[in-house]
């Protein structure tokens, strides 16, 4: 802003009026024509008055703000009012931002200490980068007003694919001897049962069969149950099991450059998070299921800024809470009562957050998982597992392999409104079946019309890189 020179006539009927706009930091020069002997500023802090001759009097601007000056001659009548407006010089600003975007219309203000950004730009990476100028310049983010029009109205549609394979073996096989004898009138039991840490008792006991006892009145015709007191059975348990799992979520969410969108298919369960001043359970609430979060930022016409964070998660047992019920009394009769315990269920949770650069239509792999889990247990019964052939009859083996490969894609394109007609709902076609079709045929739904004529299938369609 340029040195400012005032020159008044204070000639004719009252005092004069004038209006100036200093630059903070920079001074003005008032000339008269007329002797001022007094000056007085309303906010000296703002404006100081340097007075170095009776016509010639500086003005200082000290702070950002708004002040008025008076100024008086000897006989003590006012000559002269000035309104002064002090505010940040942005000259220097203005031509920053002419150089560096040249292809933006962009134009800085002033307002008091602020600074004010308007026009237009063409796309949100411009006006990113301009507001950040106008910080360095300014020193503060808070006294950078920004309004920028961006011109480009750039959407970007992002798909996510979660996809995740599991493959799980589980093997046991043991026989658990037990016997029992008396020998010198003390009876003797023995057992080779083994717990099976792995895989668990319940998958044990299911596969259990018993497969005899060595007791000699059983094998003898025609005669009683076995009375002996020397006994000994064994129970064979033999599993062999195989799981496959195939977990696919797909995702997608189309939001406004540089704004967040936010996407969850699934529910909500409940969890104890404390207890109030009554000694009541607080719950709290947490999330489950497909959810995607996205911050996509249009670079250039091929360049978008992707800040994503996706999740799959479900309920599962593994890990679960469980909280004991604890025992209550009937206050008529004092009876125990056992009160139901509560369980926390446990999250199997599938989670990527990253921040990727890629072009329309482009694809990344942002997250990827490949574990392979190898357990095996055997249990003998000392000494006697080691036998050959029939050490087979005290040994249990427990075996499990997991196998997981788990991979996230994502891909974004760039995107426009379209036409109604060419959008089609998964509900579309749809027709209930009746009575006579449910019963008879065991349909659920009559057949489904014909697909609209202006859709088509992703895997027959040629993809390009600008959808609209």
């Amino acid at each position: 802003m340029p040195q400012k020179v005032l020159n008044v006539s204070t000639h004719g009927n009252g005092p004069a009026h004038q209006r100036i706009t200093l630059a903070l930091d920079k001074a003005a020069l008032v000339q008269l024509d007329t002797d001022a002997r007094d000056v007085l500023v309303s906010n000296p802090e703002i404006v100081d008055a340097v007075v170095r001759t009776p016509r010639r009097i500086f003005l200082l601007a000290m702070k950002a703000g708004q002040t008025n000056a008076f100024f008086f001659d000897s006989a003590g009548h006012q000559i002269l009012t000035i309104d002064i407006r002090v505010e940040r010089d942005v000259t220097d600003l203005g031509s920053m931002m002419q150089n560096n975007f040249p292809g933006a219309k962009i134009h800085v203000s002033a307002m008091n200490d602020n600074v004010v950004l308007s026009g237009n730009v063409p796309s949100a990476t411009v006006s990113s980068r301009a507001q950040d100028l106008a910080t360095s310049f300014a020193g503060d983010p808070k006294k950078v007003v920004n309004m920028l029009k961006i011109e480009a109205n750039d959407q970007v549609l992002l798909k996510v694919r979660v996809a995740e394979m599991q493959r799980q073996i589980a093997k046991q096989f043991g026989v658990n001897v037990q016997g029992a004898a008396i020998a010198a009138g003390v009876p003797i039991v023995a057992s080779t049962g083994n717990q099976f840490g792995l895989l668990g008792r319940a998958l044990s006991d299911a596969s259990g069969g018993q497969v005899g006892s060595l007791c000699t009145a059983h094998f003898l015709p025609n005669t009683a149950p076995c009375q002996s007191p020397n006994n000994l059975q064994g129970v064979l348990q033999a599993l062999d099991q195989v799981g496959l799992m195939h977990t696919l979520a797909e995702p997608n969410l189309t939001a406004v450059s540089g704004e967040t969108a936010r996407f969850l298919a699934g529910g909500e369960f409940p969890v104890p998070s404390g207890r109030d001043q009554q000694g009541n359970i607080a719950i709290a609430f947490k999330q489950f299921g497909v959810g995607l979060s996205f911050t996509p930022v249009v670079l250039s016409e091929n360049r978008i800024s992707l800040q994503i964070a996706t999740e799959v998660s479900e309920l599962t047992n593994t890990g679960a809470f469980t909280l004991s019920g604890g025992v209550t009394v009937s206050p008529t009769t004092g009876q125990l009562t056992a009160a139901p315990g509560l369980t926390i269920p446990a999250l199997n949770v599938r989670r990527a957050q990253t921040t990727v650069e890629l072009p329309s239509g482009g694809s990344f792999a942002i997250a990827g998982l490949l574990q392979h889990t190898n357990k095996q247990v055997i249990d003998e019964f000392p000494g006697l597992g080691n036998m050959p052939v029939l050490g087979a009859l005290f040994r249990s083996r427990d075996y499990q392999n997991d196998e997981t490969e788990l991979v996230v894609l994502v891909s974004a394109y760039l995107v426009k409104p379209t036409s109604e007609k060419k959008l089609s709902a998964p509900t579309e076609g749809f027709v209930p079946a009746n009575d006579l079709d449910t019963i008879l045929m065991g349909r659920l739904n009559a057949e489904h019309g014909p697909a609209p004529t202006g859709i088509k299938s992703a895997a027959n369609s040629n993809n390009g890189f600008i959808v609209q």
